[in-house]
């Protein structure tokens, strides 16, 4: 006689693997994909702010497919947690 259901033990961990960590996960990649790449370039202009090292930190806009790809990852995100609520309103079991 087992008191430990493993079946029901496993659905439990992969579920919280996938929304304690997945989709964190899965938002940081979005933040990520929407940021731009940021590269120093020294400049030799008076009165710019200047790193210590005498850089001048440029931003470059993301692209088009690295916003799309930021979106959709936002998306799914949502999707999740607007999918859960509507399960526990539901009297989801």
């Amino acid at each position: 006689m087992s008191f430990i259901e493993i079946d029901s033990l496993l659905k439990v961990v992969v579920a919280g693997l996938i929304v304690g960590a997945g989709l964190p996960a899965l938002f940081a990649l979005g933040v990520r994909l929407a940021a731009g790449r940021t590269t120093p370039a020294a400049v030799d202009v008076d009165g710019a702010q200047l790193t210590p090292s005498g850089d001048v930190v440029t931003v470059e806009r993301p692209s088009i497919a690295r916003l799309i790809a930021g979106g959709i990852c936002f998306l799914v995100v949502v999707l999740a947690v607007a999918g859960g609520i509507v399960f526990l309103a539901s009297g989801g079991h």
